[in-house]
């Protein structure tokens, strides 16, 4: 006997529908015949662990599974459900997968949302998906050696030769995406730059090297088509002589559909929305912008159906030129019906946009190397502050965003027409702000883990599979579905699958969440835990470092037990098990995002301080007796606006309970609370003529009338369902991109208690240390400071009880002092202790990089030599720069040195001396005191 709800049952016929509308033949298990088709969906399929949801079966053998849930299910969980039943055995029924292997193809699904992951990918990560995907495509994943995914992983090293530095750091960039599995990029390249034969590079390599089969080049208009086409027709492959199109088929995409042959589709959204939903445009449209086409008046979103003509997997990568608004606003659910990678080209990329693309801006004009901060700290609070998280944002109008239903998780297009201007408050309650979550879960990857983890040497993670073993962490999430997205984005931020982030919550079920809890204190691969309160109080996870907070605390009593869940002692053994790469556990590091180290913890519960009345107030009032038209006006416009946002399913069930429908309830207040009938109405009902009504009159023919019109809301079902579904209806979901702020890092305590520590060495060490003392107590013409001394200060600091890294010195200064503080280092060269000590021991009033003080030192020695009649010819003043440089990268310059690079490439030590002759030596000597002064 089948045990779901009848909300799983209904679910369970529309994922039928959309099975077979991809070309499955659905199936009971005690009808089965697995040859009815290509691809066949077995409902209720046993395994030796229970019944499967749905087991699929390709060419007669098992190759998925789908755990089906009801409407509104968070998914994020489920996959475990799924993975359970891949790995399950089932009698006499043959698999694609080998004994104890995972079959390949696993979703989730309600009737609303999709989730699905290929276990042969080198890392498996679900992803949302439009559909399912048709039997003949998986049955050619089969066949193939390795996934789309897995073949990524082996391309290449570009070859530079015919390419500039711009778009060799754009398919890097791209390339590297690509390899992580994250879904979108966005490459921004100036016009002129040459992002088609970017574009077309990137193309052929993924075409060869990836054996991609099919591309879709998405363009802007038509003639931008014809170029682009031009553009594939004219490239040269590399190291082979012929064209692109000699070795494979380019088109534009016309009546006639996307051929299986094609490798490269070019296409206008206008045209591949046409061809979608079957409808027909004329050739014309295309030709237009579609900047032009969204601002044209009365413009509707784009809402496309599954297409078996073209399925979800029709393409492998879908390349979007000139990437503006009107792709996510017109057309997003055009491009979100692909399952595909997105990478979008744009000149001049806006927070929308970086925003819809999840921020990965892959490249732009020149490729920057991240600084990774290597600090040695203690235990203390890490503050990370967004844009949005302080301040909120505001929804420019005419921007189309998604609204989501809370209770379904179902999602529509809606076009605002006013600015939607939201506060931080409101951020995972009525707004949902995707690109908060992943910009904290970056800054805590990016800046929090290397500054608070240094000897962990975050510089290696490009390939090792656990990060080089993130120290286990715990989040503390708002709700169960707040636990869901940041979790997705984890995964995707840490380039991680399931395995390394997972939620513990209620909603999981308590035996799966203590499984899981269970798993978090041993598995050295689990790294990252998110949580709403299951292990907010009580739970001992002793090799926990981080705690992070992504939800606010109001209970002083409550914060104190959820930071204790990091304060638990372990040996350095048992921790080096789970975290291989940990010396010891010494501290752990609290990680605010919200604010939650800075707010009033009180016991006591917040007053109303709202002056209008809510809706449940109103509500209250009119089953209380209150019969003013005023109420009852409010009353019914309010009740309107609330049906306009309600689903289908909603309306009924606040038809069963009110016994009408809600239209109709607001419809009779509203009518009969106009003017001009309740004035018909007095004057009948008191014989005065309009004139001569007082208010007093109008209210009391009026209310026998409310009596009757609020009989419904003496029910109080009524009013706790009106008040749950206006309160969690739906939630505007803002996509752009968030920032981090200034405030991201140590709070000022820990800023003030690191250059306490600094002074302290320098008082402790400055008669000991020869660096230190020449820099002290002798005049700018001796103060010759060797390499070797610099190095012998930075191995002293380094040790106990000091444990100072110069560049978070400079970082706390830079926040205590910021006028003062003239910019950070590029790098962490040992000279720039040279202007951290002249700073600490008030020799100059300025901190700012040895490289600049070098450089501005050496103009004013120039300009000196020139007053007193030295010129210097064009040669002597390119030597002159070298050695500059070299005392700035080393602090001194040496005859020795004219034997290195860069000197002795032109002449070395002999040259130096035809060029300067008996004043070489009197030169160096100079340059070495004045130009660190």
């Amino acid at each position: 006997m089948q045990n779901y709800s009848i909300n799983e049952a209904l679910s369970r016929e529309q994922i039928d529908e959309k099975l077979a509308q991809a070309g499955w033949h659905v199936q009971d298990k005690h009808r089965m015949n697995l040859y009815a088709g290509l691809g066949v969906a077995i409902r209720e399929m046993d395994t030796n662990t229970g019944p499967a949801d749905y087991m699929l079966f390709i060419d007669g053998k098992a190759c998925g599974i789908i755990e089906a849930k009801r409407e509104g299910t968070s998914l994020g969980s489920v996959a475990e459900q799924s993975g359970r039943y891949s790995t399950s055995n089932t009698s006499y029924i043959k698999r694609w997968s080998e004994d104890g292997q995972p079959l390949p193809f696993l979703y989730e699904a309600t009737n609303v949302e999709i989730r699905f992951r290929d276990e042969r990918d080198p890392i498996p990560r679900s992803r949302f998906v439009f559909h399912f995907h048709k039997p003949e495509t998986l049955h050619e994943w089969l066949q193939e050696e390795q996934t789309f995914r897995a073949r990524l992983q082996n391309l290449p090293e570009l070859d530079p030769a015919g390419l500039r530095d711009c778009q060799i750091d754009a398919i890097n960039g791209i390339e590297n995406s690509l390899k992580q599995a994250k879904p979108r990029a966005l490459l921004q390249m100036a016009t002129g730059a040459g992002k088609t034969f970017t574009a077309v590079t990137q193309v052929y390599r993924l075409a060869k090297f990836a054996k991609a089969k099919r591309i879709l080049f998405l363009v802007d208009r038509g003639n931008l088509g014809r170029q682009a086409k031009a553009e594939f027709e004219n490239y040269t492959v590399p190291n082979d002589g012929r064209k692109f199109t000699s070795l494979y088929n380019v088109k534009q995409l016309g009546a006639a559909g996307v051929g299986d042959d094609i490798k490269v589709t070019i296409s206008t959204i206008q045209r591949l929305y046409s061809q979608l939903s079957g409808k027909e445009m004329d050739d014309e449209t295309e030709e237009h912008s579609t900047y032009e086409i969204e601002s044209a008046p009365n413009q509707k979103v784009r809402e496309v159906s599954y297409n078996p003509a073209i399925p979800i997997e029709q393409f492998d990568l879908i390349i979007i030129d000139e990437c503006h608004r009107s792709i996510y606003n017109l057309w997003r659910q055009v491009i979100d019906y692909f399952d595909a990678f997105l990478i979008g080209l744009t000149a001049t990329p806006t927070k929308k946009t970086i925003g819809f693309f999840g921020q990965n801006l892959v490249s732009e004009y020149t490729h920057e190397d991240a600084i990774i901060d290597k600090v040695n700290v203690g235990y203390d609070i890490y503050r990370i502050k967004t844009k949005k998280s302080e301040e909120g944002d505001t929804i420019e109008a005419g921007t189309t965003v998604q609204v989501r239903d809370k209770l379904t998780k179902a999602k529509r297009l809606q076009k605002l027409d006013e600015d939607e201007t939201y506060q931080a408050t409101q951020i995972d309650r009525s707004v949902i702000a995707p690109n908060q979550i992943r910009t904290i879960i970056q800054g805590f990857k990016d800046r929090c883990l290397p500054e608070c983890f240094p000897e962990r040497h975050w510089q290696g993670q490009g390939t090792d599979k656990h990060m080089e073993w993130v120290p286990k962490t715990l989040i503390f999430a708002k709700d169960d579905d707040h636990a869901d997205r940041i979790m997705d984005a984890v995964r995707e931020v840490f380039n991680q699958g399931n395995d390394f982030c997972k939620k513990v919550t209620y909603k999981v079920g308590k035996k799966t969440a203590d499984e899981t809890i269970g798993e978090f204190r041993t598995s050295p691969i689990f790294r990252i835990a998110i949580t709403v309160d299951m292990i907010a109080t009580g739970t001992d996870i002793k090799p926990l470092e981080c705690v992070i907070f992504m939800r606010d605390v109001k209970s002083q009593a409550y914060y104190e037990q959820m930071k204790g869940r990091g304060t638990r002692v372990i040996d350095a053994d048992a921790l080096q098990k789970v975290t291989p790469d940990a010396v010891a556990k010494t501290r752990f590091v609290l990680v605010d995002a919200v604010g939650v180290t800075e707010t009033d913890k009180t016991e006591s519960k917040s007053l109303e301080s709202k002056p209008s009345v809510s809706t449940f107030k109103l509500m209250e009032q009119v089953a209380r007796g209150d019969r003013h038209l005023d109420t009852l006006r409010s009353l019914g416009n309010r009740l309107m606006r609330l049906d306009i946002k309600l689903s289908d399913k909603q309306r009924q069930r606040v038809s069963q309970v009110a016994g009408k429908p809600l239209a109709l309830l607001a419809g009779e207040l509203i009518h009969a609370t106009n003017e001009d009938t309740l004035i018909q109405n007095a004057v009948i009902a008191t014989g005065k003529i309009e004139d001569d009504l007082s208010d007093k009159d109008i209210q009391c023919t009026f209310e026998p009338t409310a009596d009757s019109l609020v009989k419904p809301f003496h029910n109080p079902d009524l009013r706790e369902l009106l008040e749950e579904l206006r309160k969690d209806t739906e939630q505007i979901i803002d996509d752009s991109a968030d920032e981090l702020i200034e405030g991201t890092g140590y709070d000022s305590e820990k800023a003030e208690q690191l250059i306490q520590n600094w002074q302290q060495f320098i008082q402790d060490h400055k008669n000991e240390l020869d660096a230190i003392t020449l820099i002290y107590q002798k005049p700018y013409q001796q103060r010759h400071l060797s390499y070797d001394l610099i190095e012998q200060l930075a191995d002293e600091i380094k040790q106990p009880p000091y444990h100072i890294a110069p560049l978070e010195v400079w970082k706390a200064y830079e926040q205590l002092e910021k006028a003062k503080v003239k910019g950070v280092p590029a790098k962490e060269l040992l000279t720039n202790l040279v202007s951290l000590i002249r700073f600490a021991t008030q020799n100059v009033n300025e901190l700012e990089p040895f490289e600049n003080t070098v450089n501005k030192n050496y103009q004013v020695w120039l300009n000196q030599m020139q007053q007193t009649g030295t010129a210097f010819n064009a040669e002597q003043l390119d030597w002159l720069n070298k050695i500059k440089d070299q005392i700035a990268q080393n602090a001194e310059m040496t005859l020795d040195d004219f034997e290195y690079t860069p000197f002795n490439q032109d002449g070395g030590l002999i040259k130096a001396r035809q060029l300067f002759g008996q004043d070489l030596n009197k030169i160096i000597q100079e340059l070495n005191g004045y130009l660190i002064a």
